[in-house]
C-alpha cells in the first residue's frame, strides 16, 4: 500500500513536469508567439523587410516537435501504467494542476512572455538595432528604434498587465 501511494505521487509529479516542460511550451507558441508574429505582419505592408518569413516556419516546426514530444510522453506514461489506471489518472491530474498553476500567464500581454518572445525571435529581425534591443529585451530601446523606422510601436509592443 505504501508503495502504491509513492507511485501515485511520483506519477503526479511526472504529470506536472510533463505539463511544465512540454505542454507549457506548446501553449506559449499559441498564446504568445503566434499573436506576436501576426503583430509583426501588421507593422507594415512590406513586413518581410522587418522580420523573416522563416520565423513562421520556425514556429510551425516548433509546434510540430512539441506535439510529437507531448504525445510520445503521454503514450509512454500510458504504456507504463496500462495495468494500473489510477497511476495514469494521477499523471493526468498532475498535468491538470500544472494548467491551473500557470493559468494567469498565458498571454502576450505579460511582460515576461513578451521578453521570452523577444529573446527567442530576435534572430529573425533584419534591422541590427531592433534585433539588439530585442535580444537584450530592452523595451524602451525597441520603442525608440521603431520610432526611427516610422513604425507604429503600439502594434508590436503591448501595454503590459501588472
Amino acid at each position: 500500500m505504501a508503495n502504491q501511494v509513492l507511485y501515485v505521487a511520483l506519477m503526479f509529479l511526472v504529470g506536472w513536469l510533463w505539463y511544465f516542460l512540454v505542454v507549457r511550451q506548446f501553449v506559449f507558441n499559441f498564446t504568445t508567439v503566434h499573436p506576436m508574429l501576426k503583430r509583426f505582419k501588421k507593422l507594415s505592408d512590406d513586413w518581410e523587410k522587418i522580420i523573416s518569413i522563416n520565423s513562421f516556419r520556425y514556429l510551425t516546426i516548433n509546434i510540430i516537435v512539441w506535439i510529437l514530444i507531448s504525445f510520445g510522453l503521454c503514450f509512454l506514461a500510458y504504456y507504463l501504467c496500462r495495468n494500473h489506471l489510477y497511476l495514469f489518472i494521477s499523471f493526468l491530474v498532475g498535468g491538470a494542476v500544472g494548467v491551473i498553476t500557470f493559468l494567469g500567464r498565458y498571454s502576450e500581454y505579460t511582460e515576461r512572455n513578451f521578453k521570452d518572445f523577444c529573446s527567442t525571435y530576435y534572430r529573425f529581425v533584419f534591422d541590427d538595432e531592433l534585433r539588439t534591443a530585442m535580444y537584450n529585451s530592452k523595451i524602451p530601446a525597441m520603442k525608440n528604434r521603431m520610432n526611427d523606422m516610422n513604425l507604429d510601436k503600439t502594434i508590436l509592443i503591448p501595454e503590459f498587465k501588472n
